[in-house]
């Protein structure tokens, strides 16, 4: 069985969090689980959305210092997929094939072409298999 994991962009926004200990604990689980185990991974667009609520939307926002070194300590290492046109095209057709927003289906593409079993999200459906990927809400006991 796969053992490979995808986090999307809420599993490190929730790890801030600290309005929501339970979320924000079981966060840091998953992405020390992933460093450590070498087993999870993320994409550039997590990346990208994370940078950009940590630095903009965070009611403390992330330093330019702080952002670039959790860049550099968490979210490189962890990143496996970038965008190319055929992750694009799948995005596409995952986003026709189940209505989920495009950006969503770049999220369940990324998952795919990083060959993960499981993807870690709140916002989609728990339970789902898009592909041979399922969905699981992480915070649900």
């Amino acid at each position: 069985m796969n053992d490979k994991f995808f986090l999307d962009t809420n599993i490190f926004i929730y790890s801030f969090d600290e309005g929501a200990p339970e979320k924000r604990d079981r966060s840091r689980q998953l992405i020390n689980l992933a460093l450590q185990s070498g087993n999870g991974s993320i994409s550039i667009l997590v990346m990208q959305e994370f940078l950009n609520a940590a630095t903009r939307k965070f009611s403390t926002p992330m330093t330019l210092k702080d952002s670039q070194r959790y860049l550099r300590q968490v979210l490189n290492p962890l990143c496996q997929v970038y965008t190319d046109l055929p992750l694009l095209e799948n995005g596409l057709n995952i986003q026709d094939e189940t209505g989920y927003s495009f950006y969503d289906s770049l999220i369940l593409a990324a998952a795919i072409k990083a060959n993960c079993a499981v993807l870690y999200s709140e916002d989609l459906h728990h339970g789902q298999i898009v592909k041979g990927v399922k969905i699981a809400n992480p915070y649900l006991d």
